[in-house]
This record gives C-alpha cells, sequence and structure tokens, in this order.
C-alpha cells in the first residue's frame, strides 16, 4: 500500500472482514482492513461457534470449507465435525418431523431416543424426550478463528490497521474514492462493509439505508467438567460446546436489544441480567453439570436484520461497494461468506450460490416502525422512586 491508498478497503475486523480479506488476499489484491477496536473482539470471538448453518444459501460452501480450515489457513482452529441437538420439552418430541422439512437432502443425520442422547451426552439426563445427531456440521473455536483468519490474511500481505475508527466515506460519482479514518484518510478502489452492529450506520453515510438493530449477545462459561463423547450440543434454546479443556460454553439469548453502537468506543457492557437465565437453562438441559460453577461470562454485540438473515451484496450505486451483514451467523458462515465477498469484489457475482435472497432491496417497503413492531427496543430506565416525606 502507498502512504494514500490500497486497493480493497474492509471496514470491519469481525469475522466475516477478517475471512473476506484472507480471501482477497490470497488472490493476490491489495487490502487492508480497518477495525477500530481489536480484531475478533466482539461478537466474533464470543459466541457458541457453530458452524450448521442449514437454512442458508452459503451452507453448501460452508460445509465444504470446514473441515478444510485448519490446512487452508495454515493455523487451529479446533474445528469439531458433528452436532446433537435434543429436547427436554415434552410437547417437542417430535422436533425432527419438521428439521426434516428444513434439512438440504445429501446430509447424513439420525434420530435418537433418549438412551442414545445419553450415551452420547452423558451430562444429560433423565429428561430427554428426543433428540437428532448431525453427521456434519459441528463448531469451532471462535477466539482462535478470528485469530487465524488475521494471521493468514497477513501471511497473504494483507494489513489490519487496529484502533482505527472509519470517520466517513469519500465518493466521486457513483464510486467511493476512500475512507476517512482517525489516522488519515485511506483511497481504495472498492470498499467492503462488514462493520457488525455498525454497517447500518456505515450505509447512512452512503445516503442508504440498512434495517438493523443492535444486541447483546451474552455467554456462560463453567469449570471444566469430563469430557463428552459429541461436544457439540444444542436444546432448550440454547447453543454451544464444550470446550477442549472440558468447560461448557453456552448461550441463547434473550437479547438486550439497545441503540446505535459508538463508532469510537467500545459498546457499554452488558447488565449480566441474563446470566442466571442462561446458567437456569443450561442446567436443564445438562443436569448433570447443574453443579458446575460459572466462571466467566463473555458479551459482545451482534446485528440482527428483521427477517433474520443477512446481507450480502454488491452494490450498484456506489457500484464499488459490497456490504455484508450477517444478522447474528457470522461466525459459521464465515469461510463461505469471505469466499462470497471475495468473488463479489472481483468478478461482481458468487461463483458457488444464488446471493438474490440476501439483497437489500427484499425490505422495500418496510413499515418505519419495524423495530417497535418486534419489540426489538432498549428496555426503558426504571424512574426513580421517591420515597414519601414523614411529618
Amino acid at each position: 500500500m502507498s502512504d494514500k491508498g490500497t486497493s480493497v478497503v474492509i471496514v470491519g475486523g469481525g469475522v466475516t472482514g477478517l475471512s473476506a480479506a484472507w480471501w482477497l488476499a490470497r488472490s493476490g489484491v491489495d487490502v487492508t482492513v480497518v477495525e477500530k477496536g481489536i480484531v475478533g473482539f466482539e461478537a466474533s470471538g464470543r459466541n457458541g461457534g457453530g458452524c450448521t448453518h442449514y437454512q442458508s444459501p452459503l451452507f453448501h460452501e460452508e460445509q465444504r470449507l470446514w473441515p478444510q480450515m485448519d490446512e487452508l489457513l495454515g493455523y487451529p482452529t479446533e474445528y469439531q465435525r458433528g452436532r446433537i441437538i435434543f429436547q427436554v420439552d415434552p410437547r417437542k418430541e417430535r422436533f425432527h418431523e419438521g428439521l426434516a422439512m428444513r434439512l438440504p437432502a445429501g446430509y447424513d443425520w439420525d434420530v435418537l431416543d433418549p438412551q442414545q442422547v445419553r450415551e452420547l451426552v452423558p451430562l444429560a439426563g433423565d429428561n430427554v424426550v428426543s433428540g437428532v445427531r448431525f453427521h456434519f456440521g459441528g463448531h469451532a473455536n471462535p477466539q482462535r478463528t478470528s485469530q487465524a483468519y488475521a494471521w493468514a490474511a497477513q501471511d497473504h500481505g494483507a494489513r489490519i490497521l487496529q484502533h482505527t475508527v472509519v470517520t466517513g466515506i469519500a465518493t466521486m460519482g457513483s464510486k467511493v474514492t476512500g475512507v476517512e479514518t482517525s489516522h488519515g484518510m485511506i483511497g481504495c478502489d472498492a470498499l467492503v462493509i462488514a462493520a457488525g452492529p455498525q454497517t447500518g450506520q456505515m450505509m447512512a453515510m452512503l445516503g442508504l439505508d440498512l434495517p438493523m438493530a443492535a444486541a447483546r449477545a451474552e455467554m456462560i462459561v463453567t469449570e471444566p467438567l469430563p469430557m463428552m463423547p459429541i461436544t457439540g450440543v444444542d436444546g432448550n434454546g440454547l447453543y454451544g460446546r464444550q470446550t477442549l479443556r472440558g468447560n461448557l460454553a453456552y448461550g441463547g439469548g434473550p437479547h438486550e436489544w439497545m441503540d446505535d453502537v459508538p463508532f469510537d468506543r467500545e459498546p457499554p457492557r452488558p447488565s449480566g441480567s441474563v446470566t442466571r437465565n442462561l446458567a437456569k437453562r443450561v442446567a436443564e438441559l445438562l443436569p448433570k453439570a447443574a453443579h458446575a460453577r460459572v466462571i466467566r461470562s463473555w458479551a459482545g454485540v451482534i446485528e440482527n436484520t428483521p427477517d433474520g438473515r443477512p446481507v450480502i451484496e454488491r452494490l450498484t450505486s456506489p457500484e464499488n461497494v459490497t456490504v455484508a451483514t450477517m444478522s447474528s451467523v457470522g461466525f459459521g458462515l464465515s469461510p463461505a461468506s469471505g469466499h462470497a465477498i471475495r468473488d463479489l469484489v472481483i468478478d461482481g457475482v458468487c461463483s458457488f450460490a444464488d446471493l438474490s435472497k440476501l439483497s437489500l432491496s427484499r425490505f422495500a417497503g418496510l413499515r418505519a416502525d419495524w423495530r417497535d413492531h418486534l419489540d426489538w427496543l432498549p428496555p426503558k430506565p426504571v424512574d426513580a422512586v421517591v420515597s414519601p416525606v414523614v411529618n
């Protein structure tokens, strides 16, 4: 990069932006990532690590790539194949019937009875009503994976500017010409906006409306427990995994909705109101882990579109801008989303999937009060209680 520019600027140092940087750099593109804080520090490094997004158009590429990622990146992701989902609610005993209608053909999975679940998940209890085992998908370590993308991108010549805040976007005609940052202007031939919960604000700088809402996603981590045969286990509204050290790391809401995330500083830390709820549900899902102490909690800020699906698109105006907001499923899809962004930037079209359902145009005509309609609003402050005056 010269002192004045680079071929592609990527705004956002989460897994989506870092994966895109790696894909572009390994294709010989001069790329610079601009991150307001530390790469992977928000939700990209603080999630359940799931890699099983079977309802996404990126799913087939996600599944093709994950088993290869350690070798391709040259750094460990701790990817583990396979996953179990089981239910403890008797009303969901036949949940696999609905699941069968949603799963793509060609992927191997089994229906499990309660005893089979307990054999594979020894921390489960007598309250299991049914389960399924996926022989695909799986999970990885979010922190290690974020770092692996960053190192691998740098190995191919990408530059990563941390603690660098984007303050403006320069345009000329129908193209972006650069981004203004806290460390000066960076000229570019193309721009990728993958700024997580700040993507909507970035798009607003271009006069475009991307409907999205930010929320804190919290996870809890227990002390280490004996290793289970299958370490990726979901259920009871939870997602998570058992780490290689034996800790249980679980999240699953409820979200704490928030207003726009500031550009120039870290978002407010979570209130902690979700922690007890998560611990209770983990104990219900895995009763034989109910004695385990919660030793820490994580929180990251995620972005959510009104329909819960990502937006991945190369815009027509400005014509050299690609936007990617993953609507809280960015980690698992990151190998595929990075590949898609690479294709859109270089070729203008994704080579392996039809992304038309992920275009921004689907929100045309969206009601202005959509957040109120969905009740995706920050909690209202509790009014101070004034004690009566006693004479």
